[in-house]
């Protein structure tokens, strides 16, 4: 058993190849071998957002404040509010982060395959964003 105390992982700045805004991401686990297990909390800035990207074995955001959307490859823009729960599949093309006006936070739960836990692809651009 670990046991880790509030605080004892910094905040990290998203970084700028992988997100558009001002984003932090608080990690919560990222368990050993040969657990895959991985998890934080990150919250966007008004119309912050990933980069497209795709995970090898899904994702699950579970929304705990503000106002979110979240796309994929061909289908619609979608809000999200807190309590939402997302289930991204495995590849599945998407992006996520705050509406245009309004933070947003969510608990992003996904698993490392083979050590990798997200395939990062091309910015959203603003016109996707919006639509």
């Amino acid at each position: 058993m670990e046991i880790t105390k509030s605080g004892f992982r910094p905040s990290q700045r998203g970084a700028p190849e992988h997100f558009t805004g001002t984003v932090r991401i608080d990690p919560i686990i990222s368990a050993p071998e040969p657990a895959r297990m991985a998890a934080a909390t990150v919250t966007f800035e008004p119309a912050a957002r990933t980069a497209w990207h795709t995970h090898r074995l899904g994702q699950t955001l579970i929304i705990v404040s503000g106002a979110g959307r979240i796309g994929r490859d061909g289908g619609p823009v979608e809000e999200v509010h807190p309590g939402d729960v997302v289930w991204i599949a495995p590849g599945e093309r998407h992006w996520h982060g705050a509406a245009p006006t309004t933070a947003m936070s969510h608990i992003a739960v996904q698993e490392r395959l083979d050590g990798v836990a997200v395939d990062w692809l091309e910015h959203v651009s603003d016109a996707e964003y919006g639509a």
